[in-house]
């Protein structure tokens, strides 16, 4: 099951220490994500106990953890409130079946070639989203329904919050949760060792208590109390359209996500490389298995990956070993959990959603890539504005028409223009080499409409790499309607190809 190399009692105690580590990463955010998600606190550890103790002994990656993300609390909040939160466990285990055929077919490595321009504008719209959301939880105010207004209605809730004591102690909370956050990469190195989310969570409710805040606190119902298997009837909705295309964002998104953390991963440690396809097969098991239990879709979370490697890990151990330690907690420890404000939470997700933008990633892309630059804003604006299906569909799209106009490089060559002998039905030859598509079929079309046209055409395409149906017709339907409308024109070749 784990590496031989586990037979060292000095390598078991570092799997032990890093997986320790790796609980305390997990522990708030998993509950952070679920409350953010619109559901039981409960059903977050769910699911990162399935990802700790049966994703983390599958094969595929050996380091990196999985569990609730918050690059998925959009589309699981959306997907609660339109069908029902008894839906989502059909979905994610529907969502989970589909990984696993897709692993099957070996398409794990099809993900890689998405564009990380669309992946991290999909990432930024998310966190802006979750940014948005969050801060209304902070106040202890309800959030709108859409992205847009949820940041349109940030200086209403603001003011609103100003006259409001209670509103007023949770963003006290919230922001404390914030400030220790952004401050503890400064605290002395052996003090960094402990978790940042686990200790901001802390202090924030140790504040509260001393305080005495009028905030609202987390509810817990229980492991067992929290798990909803779908019902026959909610099974049955998995054949509406609505439905459908929920299950397939869940199962793209959440896919690509894991691999693009595997990628990631891969690069912080010398170890084994990961197995795309059986990788993606293991995150479709434990969203299955996360579909029965009617709890939260499941991602690798390169937040707790990386904990994990910087802690020292070497094999599987510590991420099964720190799923035992989330359902160790979870059963004995539950009445702890109620303590914790929720604006605590909400503070955690509004820098979580904010490291989801990559700011020095667009900087250097719009040096570099403009093209790429606008396909990351565009993602994230569409997500933000439409809904997170779309907003990466429409990403999607313009990666392949970005891509299609890169590869389409033409070179148009006119000769014969100005005639010496001034022989008026001597033809111009117009020679093209390169890629002709439709993309450039605009520009193309502008040079012939600026020759003469009292005189005839020759259309010279046999340089051409690449001539689709569409430019092909085009243009030689142009150069037989030019050259026929020359009076008294002797005939010429209108085109080779």
């Amino acid at each position: 099951m784990f590496s031989t190399s586990l037979r060292s009692p000095q390598v078991l105690r570092g799997e032990i220490s890093a997986s320790l580590v790796v609980f305390l990463v997990a522990l708030p955010l998993c509950v952070g994500v679920a409350v953010a998600s619109g559901v039981p606190a409960g059903l977050g550890l769910i699911t990162g106990i399935v990802g700790g103790l049966l994703v983390g002994l599958l094969p595929g990656s050996s380091l990196q953890v999985s569990g609730p993300a918050a690059g998925l609390t959009v589309l699981v909040y959306e997907a609660v409130q339109e069908f029902g939160l008894s839906v989502l466990g059909a979905i994610v285990m529907a969502a989970g079946l589909l990984q696993v055929m897709l692993g099957l077919l070996r398409m794990g490595r099809w993900f890689r070639a998405i564009s990380v321009a669309v992946v991290e504008g999909m990432l930024a719209g998310i966190g802006l989203t979750i940014i948005a959301g969050q801060l209304y939880a902070m106040a202890g105010a309800t959030a709108p329904g859409s992205g847009i207004a949820k940041l349109a209605g940030v200086p209403e809730l603001l003011l609103d919050s100003a006259g409001s004591s209670t509103a007023l102690s949770a963003l006290g909370v919230g922001i404390t949760t914030i400030g220790v956050l952004l401050g503890w990469p400064y605290v002395p190195e052996r003090l960094r060792k402990v978790p940042a989310p686990l200790v901001a969570v802390a202090v924030a409710t140790g504040a509260s208590l001393l305080l005495d805040a009028p905030v609202a606190r987390l509810q817990v119902q229980g492991l067992l109390g929290s798990i909803q298997p779908p019902q026959s009837e909610d099974l049955a909705r998995l054949a509406e359209v609505g439905v459908v295309g929920t299950v397939v964002a869940f199962t793209l998104i959440s896919s690509a996500e894991s691999l693009f953390s595997a990628a990631a991963v891969d690069r912080m440690h010398d170890g084994p490389r990961t197995d795309y396809d059986r990788e993606l097969m293991a995150q479709g098991f434990g969203n299955t298995v996360c579909g029965v239990l009617g709890a939260l879709p499941m991602t690798a979370v390169i937040v707790r990956s990386a904990a994990n490697v910087q802690a020292g890990a070497r094999t599987k151990a510590s991420r099964v070993l720190h799923g035992f330690w989330l359902l160790l907690f979870a059963a004995l420890f539950p009445a702890v959990l109620e303590v914790i404000p929720l604006a605590a939470l909400a503070g955690v997700l509004v820098f979580a959603g904010w490291k989801l933008v990559p700011f020095a990633q667009l900087r250097a892309l719009w040096r570099e890539h403009r093209g790429e630059a606008v396909i990351l804003a565009v993602t994230a604006v569409a997500v933000v504005a439409l809904n997170l299906f779309e907003g990466v569909l429409l990403g999607l799209l313009l990666a392949v028409v970005k891509s299609a106009w890169d590869t389409s490089h033409l070179h148009i060559d006119v000769q014969g223009v100005d005639d010496p002998d001034g022989v008026p039905q001597l033809p111009i030859r117009v020679t093209l080499t390169g890629n002709a598509t439709f993309l450039r079929l605009p520009q193309i079309i502008d040079t012939l409409e600026g020759l003469p046209r009292h005189r005839p055409l020759e259309l010279n395409l046999v340089g051409l790499r690449h001539l689709d149906h569409a430019c092909r017709t085009a243009l030689t339907n142009w150069v037989d309607r030019h050259n026929q409308a020359i009076p008294e024109l002797v005939p010429v070749a209108t085109a080779k190809s």
